[in-house]
């Protein structure tokens, strides 16, 4: 019998992963590029939510202020539509419904609790508000007329309402 040569495979190239997982039994950890890759992942989306969340506050107050604005030209209509005087009551703090001042021609009320709140009336007084400011509107289209100047960390708004039209006008950032 001739004896061959038993040829043996061994292989090529081994990485060093399995060498060392022959060696020390199995790897754990992770690579750095699993690393790196989950870091950007958490960069991403904390570029995309911060500045959402920071907004928040912006967007809570302009909707507080359209909601002041159309109490007041829902009043309006109200007393032109219905033929007697109808009023908005303003609050700048939070108040109780037992403590609310209902009157016959109140058409509703509107709370600014958590910033600052000046009125100037229509013969250019200006008063700090503290405690509760009443706005009236008349069947003729008139009002009591006068300007709010509403604030809350940075952003700023004011809403005029015209004395002889009832008109009320919003501006922002003013």
């Amino acid at each position: 019998m001739v004896k061959g040569a038993v040829k043996v495979m061994m292989p090529m190239s081994v990485s060093n992963r399995t060498a060392h997982s022959i060696l020390f039994g199995k790897s754990t950890g992770f690579t750095l590029l699993e690393v790196l890759l989950v870091l950007t992942i958490i960069g991403m989306v904390s570029v995309l939510v911060i500045p959402n969340v920071s907004n928040l506050e912006s967007r809570t107050f302009s909707a507080q202020v359209r909601q002041a604005v159309s109490l007041l030209n829902f009043a309006r209509r109200t007393a032109v539509v219905q033929g007697s005087p109808a009023s908005v009551e303003f609050y700048a703090r939070p108040i109780a419904e037992s403590k609310m001042i209902e009157s016959a021609i109140s058409v509703g009320y509107w709370e600014f609790s958590f910033g600052s709140m000046r009125f100037i009336d229509s013969t250019d007084i200006e008063s700090e508000i503290y405690d509760k400011k009443e706005i009236i509107f008349y069947p003729e289209g008139g009002s009591t007329g006068g300007t709010f100047f509403l604030s809350f960390e940075g952003n700023k708004s004011k809403i005029e309402i015209n004395s002889f039209t009832g008109r009320v006008k919003n501006f922002n950032d003013y």
